[in-house]
């Protein structure tokens, strides 16, 4: 006696012509009389399964009959190829064992409402749509992962409790810990500088925290970004690793999420263009760009998401933009040699009006300049003396960057604002559920 293979929808594909089991849940169903179709998902993708009222048993056929929007089921049956299809199969039932009939599923095939859709967010992620973005999520993180791991970067975890800023800003969520302040980490980059002085390559990967009062389609309150910090590395050698990491994460994208790219109706052929290396535009260039294109800006003035949008629009590529004032950065990059008013950064703005993605810059690694930004900041010594001590003992150029995990996605994908990218967003009037 032969036992049924159970797989998943994913893996139907290297069963055709054998009876299998799948434990799954109903999307939707349709019937014509006789013949009822089922719309399966598991996880792994969506499947077709079609009951012939004449080929299998009357409690077979009224167990079909009974399924609901998201009841769950074990279905059996024979998968056949289906070239119709767009996973190229379908499955010829001959038993279904129901789990649980679901009643009132709250989201139906009607439109609902953004509020409405994210007060149910633990069951919109079950749609087509949503589980895509998800998927092409899950496989961004895993290209981050092979890019660095392949490269002899060492993953490094820093704290999310922190007792001081990281950038010197007022964004910060604060806490007690226990009879101390602290506040939750809006960037684990200064702990990476510490640990590129013993480990070389390094990078973290975790989530950071904003407490902007900000609702724009770009901004999350809790978001997770890849941060990496290289030792004995200059500018233009983090601008070149930056290009090389942003062309593989798209590629990989490409090449192993091609349904769910479908599923978003995702333009690819502009993706395709994203191979290194990328255009630059000095900051300087960039004001000239924009007066010269009718906005009125000043030199001096930080972009906005419309002046990034407009010099975005130049290229068909993520372009760099660099060499910011040193009075728009934060305290700890490294002033150009030849031109200190202007600081040895980029930001990398990603096209089609998703803004930036990037922000990176080579680290000052003079102690006596250190001393004086932390004077200019108006920065605890005491909250930052370990920082300090990097410039003291045994300081070395070097250099890092940023990457945020939403807007990549979001860009990658082609979506209108970042609340769909990340499972359950935190936002600025959302902490449910």
């Amino acid at each position: 006696m032969s036992t049924v293979v159970k797989t998943t929808i994913g893996e139907a594909k290297h069963h055709f012509g054998e009876t299998v089991t799948i434990g799954c849940w109903l999307h939707g169903k349709r019937s014509s009389g006789k013949i009822q179709f089922l719309q399966v998902r598991d996880g792994t993708g969506f499947m077709q399964a079609v009951a012939v009222k004449n080929e299998v048993s009357e409690t077979v056929w009224e167990a079909a009959s009974r399924l609901t929007q998201e009841s769950s089921l074990y279905i059996t049956g024979v998968i056949r190829e289906d070239t119709r299809s767009k996973i190229g199969y379908e499955m010829t039932v001959e038993n279904v064992e129901i789990i649980q009939i679901s009643t009132d599923y709250p989201i139906t095939p009607k439109e609902h409402g953004v509020d409405f859709l994210m007060d149910h967010r633990h069951l919109w992620i079950r749609s087509p749509r949503q589980r895509a973005i998800l998927v092409i999520r899950a496989q961004i993180i895993r290209a981050v992962q092979q890019f660095f791991d392949e490269r002899g970067f060492h993953l490094v975890d820093p704290p999310i409790l922190t007792p001081s800023s990281c950038e010197g800003t007022t964004n910060l969520f604060h806490t007690k810990y226990f009879d101390e302040d602290a506040f939750l980490t809006q960037s684990g980059q200064l702990y990476m500088e510490a640990a590129a002085m013993a480990l070389g390559r390094v990078y973290s990967f975790g989530p950071t925290f904003r407490a902007e009062k900000s609702k724009t389609r770009r901004h999350l309150i809790e978001f997770w970004m890849i941060e990496p910090e290289m030792a004995f590395v200059d500018h233009e050698e983090n601008l070149q690793v930056q290009e090389q990491f942003v062309a593989h994460i798209v590629q990989s994208v490409l090449e192993n999420c091609k349904k769910e790219l479908e599923t978003l109706e995702r333009d690819t052929s502009k993706l395709e263009q994203v191979k290194a290396p990328f255009p630059r535009i000095s900051y300087d260039d960039a004001v000239k760009f924009l007066n010269d294109n009718g906005f009125e800006f000043e030199w001096g003035e930080d972009f906005g998401a419309p002046h990034e949008t407009a010099i975005a629009q130049s290229y068909d590529k993520p372009v760099f933009i660099t060499k910011y004032p040193t009075s728009l950065k934060a305290f700890y990059m490294k002033p150009d040699p030849e031109r200190p008013d202007v600081v040895l950064c980029a930001d990398l703005i990603a096209p089609e009006g998703y803004g930036e993605i990037i922000g990176g810059s080579q680290r000052i690694d003079d102690p006596a300049l250190m001393e004086q930004r932390f004077q200019e900041h108006e920065l605890s010594k005491e909250a930052y003396q370990w920082y300090l001590d990097l410039r003291k003992y045994g300081s070395v150029p070097h250099s890092g960057f940023g990457l945020g995990l939403e807007r990549t996605v979001a860009w990658i994908c082609g979506l209108d604002h970042v609340r769909e990218t990340i499972p359950f967003p935190r936002l600025l009037y959302r902490l449910y559920p």
